[in-house]
């Protein structure tokens, strides 16, 4: 006896959860070559509050969770990407070698991250020399929310831009490549199983014209990635929206994401506390 095949849904990844757009629209997603692949969820203005709002809850426990235990985390987000290899590989398309490849890299990079997760404190805090009997320290701490426009690469650009942003303590709401959507929502399927907790990473699908100056212009939105956003008409409006609350905003570039990443993806959505206290005499 035949059966019909059991297609996949994609839907957004809120809070931990798997909503469909509150609108209840839809946009195809196709092979670079046109043919049919899904249809992934469009994403409103209201998924994308609901999405910072879910941001915004998980940040004070993910924030206050130890370095070590975020790394922890990442790692562990690392173990169940490499059981998923072929799945992932699939998504991503092209010839079976390459993509294998580019998921093992974006393997890499997320352990590379969880490595980083209880060093980047002693690399960017410093003990002050001050002229009288204090001491001066500074230590970085989490922005907040952050909300970070994808690039077009599917899994690997995805997970450079996402995991420097939680590792240091940071939520976000991740607007997933628009042309190329899939294997940011079987990541978010990855994300829930592992023991990252919900909410600290939310991820829409959708087009980046409706969805991007909504968040640039949040007022609960503390960071912007702009990565993502290669319409420089579109870059320019989302960073005149995030100028009214002053939010830190990293501006599109051309990226090599198979270079040495470096810290500054980390150090972007970083703020600098500054302790002064008296000398023991």
């Amino acid at each position: 006896m035949s059966r019909l095949t059991v297609r996949k849904t994609y839907k957004l990844f809120i809070g931990g959860a798997f909503p469909r757009s509150e609108s209840g629209r839809s946009y195809v997603v196709t092979s670079p070559k046109g043919d049919f692949l899904a249809n992934a969820s469009r994403a409103s203005r209201k998924d994308a509050r609901d999405a910072v709002s879910a941001a915004r809850k998980a940040f004070p426990g993910w924030s206050a969770a130890t370095p070590y235990n975020r790394g922890q985390i990442l790692y562990r987000v690392a173990e169940m990407l490499e059981g998923r290899r072929a799945q992932f590989a699939e998504e991503i398309g092209g010839a079976k070698r390459g993509a294998l490849d580019h998921v093992d890299a974006a393997i890499d990079r997320l352990v590379w991250y969880a490595g980083w997760s209880d060093k980047i404190t002693a690399v960017r805090g410093s003990a002050n020399p001050v002229a009288g009997p204090y001491f001066n320290l500074s230590s970085p701490e989490p922005t907040g929310v952050v909300a970070v426009i994808a690039p077009a690469d599917p899994l690997l650009g995805l997970i450079s831009v996402v995991a420097p942003v939680i590792v240091t303590g940071n939520t976000a709401v991740v607007v997933a490549s628009e042309p190329s959507p899939l294997a940011s929502i079987t990541l978010a399927e990855v994300l829930a199983t592992s023991d990252l907790p919900g909410g600290v990473v939310n991820i829409l699908t959708g087009h980046q014209a409706e969805i991007a100056p909504w968040l640039a212009a949040h007022m609960d939105v503390n960071g912007l990635d702009l990565t993502g956003v290669m319409d420089a008409d579109l870059a320019l409006r989302c960073e005149q929206e995030a100028a009214e609350n002053l939010k830190r905003v990293l501006r599109p570039g051309e990226e090599d994401w198979g270079a040495d990443p470096g810290i500054g993806r980390m150090t972007t959505f970083l703020e600098t506390k500054t302790v002064w206290h008296p000398a023991g005499i």
